[in-house]
């Protein structure tokens, strides 16, 4: 797939001009491969200088899509998320797969992979020849680095004025912690999300995924894709600013918006902070994990007073609709331990099938706590085809690889995997033929070291 266009040589070998923006795209568009033409995003190029996963994570969204991506890595090291291996994941892979992992498949399709050693002159210039035939560029860097670079957006849209430069960082740009490194876990310890996780009494607990990192990768590919739509008005490009720890603010909603203001009404302290509540819902009951007679545990929410009633009728607690106490939500708030009881004996007395033919088409919402092969092989992740079987992966022993399908899908514009997780600059000199380099030439640049 040949998505980036080649530049016009001058006389001088290492000196190359740009053709006219307009010549470019009709160039492009006759190189987009066929397997993205019905997606939304065909002939859309990103530029990807992140790792890990806050950026990848949205680039991948991006390229699910249909965009072309091109993903830039330390040459011999590259993305850190290579190397995170599971235990005893070394055996389905490859004795010359070195630089391949499940973390790092997983966010990291349909990319191509060039390795750029950015600490060098000739990297990067090529970095910026890059920049100017891009459509987005993403990077992870700690605030000041790129401009340090000579990879800043002032010093890019120079040659680039509709370039849409996304910095994702731990604190954003400016404030006290500008400078600190970011790193999901802590973002959510300082935004105040893990002390709100956890169960009722106990200590905070981290969610079992990094939230904070795909969420912010999250609102990225979302501002990216609002920032195109306002390109085509303007004519020019942006700058966008996100951070691990604005995500995590930005997360607390209902919480956060309570400490707020609750402090006005005479709200015990403890309230407005932040409460960990487990499985419960600080303001509805019920709501909640609850056991069944097999040991499964069903998550149950009566969120309002319809719910509460169809609750009662199914589990045989329809005398509890009779007590003034519980007809309505803050009566229920106020008896919490003493609902809560009442419903756990109920369900306990079925099993967790009996239960679902029981609650099928009542209008309650309900479901069992599954574990994580439970959820990607239910019928209902089948039935929405959210598991990709990719039968060609060489880098796997068995040549195959399953990978979790995007979230959200298009009418009439089927996505899956265009293009496998890369091998460590895969497509190195097949984007600087691209670019117009010469055989030579891209032998003097490995040489060199900036390749």
């Amino acid at each position: 797939m040949r998505l980036w266009t080649r530049p016009v040589a001058l006389k001088t070998p290492c000196v190359r001009t740009l053709e006219p923006y307009h010549l470019r795209q009709q160039a492009l568009s006759t190189a987009i491969d066929a397997n993205t033409q019905n997606l939304p995003l065909a002939g859309l190029r990103i530029l990807d200088l992140s790792r890990v996963l806050a950026g990848p994570f949205c680039t991948q969204i991006l390229g699910d899509y249909g965009a072309s991506v091109l993903k830039i890595e330390q040459p011999h090291l590259g993305d850190e998320t290579r190397s995170w291996r599971a235990p005893k994941e070394a055996q389905m892979w490859k004795d010359d797969a070195c630089n391949m992992s499940l973390y790092f498949s997983a966010v990291n399709r349909n990319k191509r992979s060039m390795t750029l050693n950015l600490k060098s002159p000739a990297g990067v210039e090529i970095a910026k020849r890059l920049a100017r035939e891009s459509d987005v560029l993403i990077h992870n860097f700690l605030p000041g680095r790129a401009e340090t670079m000579g990879l800043g957006y002032e010093e890019l849209k120079k040659d680039n004025k509709r370039l849409i430069y996304t910095s994702i960082s731990g604190y954003g740009t400016n404030g006290p912690n500008r400078s600190r490194p970011g790193y999901d876990a802590i973002a959510l310890a300082e935004s105040g999300l893990l002390h709100v996780t956890g169960e009722k009494g106990g200590p905070p607990t981290k969610p079992g995924v990094a939230i904070a990192d795909m969420c912010t990768g999250l609102h990225a590919h979302g501002a990216i894709l609002a920032a195109l739509a306002q390109r085509q008005s303007t004519g020019l490009g942006t700058k966008i600013e996100g951070s691990l720890f604005e995500t995590g603010l930005n997360l607390l909603i209902n919480v956060g918006v309570n400490a707020l203001n609750l402090d006005t009404n005479g709200a015990p302290e403890e309230r407005r902070r932040g409460q960990r509540w487990g499985l419960e819902h600080p303001s509805l009951v019920p709501y909640g994990g609850f056991k069944t007679q097999d040991g499964k545990t069903i998550f149950i929410a009566a969120n309002n007073d319809r719910q509460w009633k169809i609750l009662c009728e199914r589990i045989n607690l329809a005398h509890l609709l009779q007590d003034i106490r519980f007809s309505t939500n803050d009566g229920r708030l106020k008896c919490r331990h003493e609902i809560n009881q009442s419903v756990q004996e109920a369900i306990k007395k079925r099993t967790k099938d009996q239960w679902f033919q029981q609650f099928e088409n009542s209008g309650l919402p309900y479901g069992v706590i599954n574990d994580v092969v439970e959820a990607l092989e239910s019928p209902q992740s089948t039935a929405r085809d959210m598991v990709i079987d990719v039968s060609d992966f060489e880098a796997s022993r068995d040549g195959n690889l399953k990978l979790i399908a995007p979230a959200v899908k298009f009418a009439n514009a089927p996505m899956g995997v265009r293009l496998n997780p890369p091998e460590l600059g895969q497509h190195t000199a097949e984007v600087l033929s691209e670019l117009g380099y010469s055989a030579v030439e891209i032998k003097g640049l490995r040489q060199s070291g900036a390749i």
